[in-house]
């Protein structure tokens, strides 16, 4: 697929730190403010943020219709547009900021209304989130949460090798990076004894990405495989919480609720899946054969690394967890074939959760209920304390990137931290 902002011989006239997440071959979307302009829409090359509303204005968008689309408080309006629209916006852009072109390089007054540096602004949720499905995905997360809590022979349920299985979770919890939450309340059942009401004692993250949705089509019809490529948008960084004790005591019969529906974070810059296309790469072997409804030709899984880190109050990160994207037993485009196959229709800010991603190595696992194994194996951090679930006040942070032949496209981070029970 040629993409022209993939361009890996493009470089840009904009300072980039090496190592950056944001090289001019990402150009992700997200949506800022700062102490003189309202919410709007942007991009980010470097520590750079570009206000692509003021980009329109100075005509830099000329001969494509913008129509007011960036004067906005989340990039659903954008989105909206399609493909193809977001496409061409993302080239023009790239096309701009490129080293030698100097249209707006040279033009001093322009450049302090375009560009601000990242420091100085306010990031926001990029989406305005309609629905929101989590998915359960992993197949080294399913088997190790099937082997604490039933049969080490039989760990898998006998539906997960058939179907992507998720759940529709909440969407208006769903938060921006950077925004601290409460640690929930709810019934918990002790291993003897009655239940108890009160704050959760097993706060869990969940490593996970999330894809947000274009249009989708109309009520009754069903996507493909082959087809949902050009239906998804771009990805997100995405801690979906969990208060295992909670969840423990309620999901039976109906699966998680108040476990889960108190906060989920995500990262604030959407990453497109034009600029995730260069670091596709073969999937796990799904075996049985699935039904044809799930069956998609060449690479649909992404090499993406990804990192935990849990950093406690007044003290200094560490890292607790190093796994990758590319372990996904289902990807996003069998995720979204059989989310649509019974008729659903998607909408454009639709968010879809991957579930938590497990690697192979007891480092690489997703979760505190892995890493710690179910509170039996504290883990250690760099300060000398010892974790086997979230305390208040300590900070979770995800980080992640893909990386190919020097071109490092990646996300930033999405972090969040805990404070006591309301």
């Amino acid at each position: 697929m040629n993409i022209k902002a993939n361009n890996p011989e493009l470089t840009s006239w904009i300072e980039i730190n090496e190592g950056s997440d944001f090289p001019i071959q990402n150009i992700p979307f997200g949506i800022i403010s700062t102490d003189k302009k309202t919410k709007r829409v942007a991009t980010r090359i470097g520590n750079s943020v570009i206000d692509l509303q003021c980009l329109a204005e100075l005509g830099y968008f000329d001969g494509i219709e913008t129509d007011n689309i960036f004067n906005q408080d989340s990039l659903n309006s954008f989105i909206e547009k399609g493909k193809a629209y977001t496409r061409i916006i993302r080239d023009r852009i790239s096309e701009i900021f490129t080293k030698g072109n100097d249209e707006l390089r040279k033009k001093e007054n322009a450049l302090l209304e375009v560009i601000t540096p990242i420091d100085r602004v306010q990031t926001h949720l990029p989406a305005k989130i309609g629905d929101y499905t989590d998915f359960y995905s992993s197949i080294e997360h399913a088997t190790n949460v099937g082997t604490m809590f039933r049969d080490p022979n039989n760990a898998l349920l006998p539906n997960w090798k058939y179907i992507p299985v998720g759940y529709h979770g909440r969407s208006s919890s769903i938060i921006n990076s950077g925004v601290a939450i409460h640690r929930p309340k709810g019934q918990q059942k002790p291993n003897d004894g009655a239940p108890t009401f009160g704050p959760c004692k097993r706060l869990d993250f969940e490593l996970e990405t999330a894809f947000i949705t274009y249009p989708g089509k109309e009520l009754g019809d069903h996507i493909t495989p082959d087809e949902a490529d050009n239906f998804i948008f771009g990805m997100v960084l995405f801690n979906d919480w969990s208060a295992r004790d909670i969840q423990k005591w309620e999901y039976v019969p109906l699966g998680p609720f108040l476990a889960k529906n108190f906060a989920s974070s995500i990262s604030s810059w959407v990453v497109t899946m034009d600029a995730l296309e260069p670091y596709r790469v073969e999937g796990p072997k799904q075996e049985p054969e699935v039904f044809p409804y799930l069956k998609f030709n060449g690479n649909k899984n992404i090499d993406i690394n990804l990192e935990v880190l849990i950093q406690p109050e007044g003290s200094v990160e560490s890292v607790v967890s190093k796994s990758n994207y590319k372990y996904m037993y289902w990807n996003m485009e069998q995720q979204l074939a059989h989310h649509t196959i019974n008729g659903c229709n998607i909408k454009a800010g639709d968010m879809y959760g991957s579930g938590t991603i497990s690697g192979h190595t007891p480092d690489s696992y997703g979760s505190m209920l892995e890493l710690a194994w179910n509170a039996t194996k504290p883990l250690k951090l760099d300060d000398g304390s010892e974790r086997t679930f979230i305390n208040d006040g300590d900070t979770v942070i995800m980080r992640g990137y893909a990386e190919k032949n020097g071109i490092r496209v990646g996300f930033g981070e999405v972090s969040t931290k805990v404070l006591p029970a309301k």
